[in-house]
């Protein structure tokens, strides 16, 4: 069964939604249930897609790992680890063999080695970090790993070797972020030259050029993702890419809204548009095809379904589904 899979992580409900998105119909269905058994949160796949890994955030804190079906998507329990802390993020290398996480209650970054069965094994590394650390992910071409610290406005910067799964801090360690900005989550271009750093305390993207010898990072541009007539105290979430690299999308929890911006060659972001999505979205996914972004509601406990205009990057809702208690992630892949 050919077709797209969506996997959604419902934090108070303790399962993970395996959802069929029809994108000839612009649908989605639910297809299992799996239970984790604890408040499962933050995904992430293994680059070949086989692997779906989900980290349980209370006590005894643990990554799971899920075998994905070729053909239905659907998950079977493949083994799990611990983690070091509770962690607000994780994220598989290039190579498949490393799983970064990062842990905003703790301020600690940690590093677990995965099997080549896509098993994952207890932490062999970690660092304490400035406070609230928030990501970690390394580059597309996988030299280069990066760590946010909320609390302390920074990125951490390593030399990545992963044959060792070792991590050397650059010089200097860290990229100083604006003060009280609140670096949250990082995306990169496919071609590594460029990095998105998205601020929850004022909802802004940073645009930062990566020199690809060094690992350097250095400023290009900063913009708001805020929607017009905005008041209160801004909230940012999460930001994704379309597969293509020509739009960027951002989410922002108390406005309940996602931004769009087209990407030029230099990497910058020019505004296309603001939209209504589901109520307090941590977390959305773009689909492999790039045809449609799905986004979750905390406090909805629904997805929303938004097709992207491929001209445009305009958003449409096509389809909302109720899914568990404080869904809080999403991922999507393209079953062949």
């Amino acid at each position: 069964m050919s077709g797209t899979v969506v996997y959604v992580s419902n934090a108070d409900s303790g399962e993970i939604s395996v959802l069929a998105l029809d994108e000839a119909r612009g649908t989605l269905a639910l297809r299992q249930s799996v239970p984790c058994g604890g408040t499962v949160m933050p995904l992430a796949l293994r680059p070949d897609r086989r692997v779906l890994y989900a980290a349980v955030r209370n006590e005894p804190w643990r990554v799971l790992a899920f075998a994905i079906d070729a053909r239905e998507g659907t998950l079977t329990a493949l083994g799990e680890a611990p983690l070091a802390q509770s962690m607000a993020h994780i994220a598989v290398d290039a190579s498949g063999r490393w799983l970064f996480s990062a842990s905003y209650g703790g301020s600690l970054i940690a590093l677990n080695p995965i099997a080549a069965d896509g098993t994952p094994q207890p932490p062999c590394w970690q660092q304490t970090t400035p406070p609230k650390a928030h990501a970690m992910r390394a580059t597309p071409g996988n030299r280069f790993a990066y760590a946010t610290s909320l609390g302390g406005d920074q990125l951490l910067q390593f030399a990545f070797d992963a044959e060792r799964g070792s991590l050397t801090p650059l010089a200097p360690p860290a990229f100083a972020g604006r003060r009280g900005a609140g670096a949250r989550h990082l995306a990169f271009h496919p071609n590594g030259r460029i990095a998105w750093l998205l601020n929850e305390l004022d909802a802004t993207l940073d645009v930062l050029a990566v020199d690809t010898a060094s690992g350097q990072l250095s400023a290009l541009q900063t913009v708001s993702f805020l929607p017009p007539g905005f008041a209160g105290e801004p909230w940012g979430a999460e930001l994704r890419l379309t597969p293509d690299a020509r739009f960027l999308y951002a989410s922002e929890r108390r406005s309940s809204t996602l931004a769009g911006f087209a990407i030029d060659a230099q990497g910058r972001l020019a505004p296309i548009g603001h939209w209504p999505t589901q109520t307090q979205p941590r977390s959305f996914a773009v689909t492999p095809s790039g045809r449609f972004l799905i986004a979750a509601g905390q406090l909805s406990n629904t997805v929303g379904l938004h097709a992207i205009d491929a001209a445009s990057g305009a958003l449409t809702l096509r389809h909302e589904l109720a899914v568990g208690r404080n869904p809080n992630w999403v991922e999507a892949i393209a079953l062949p």
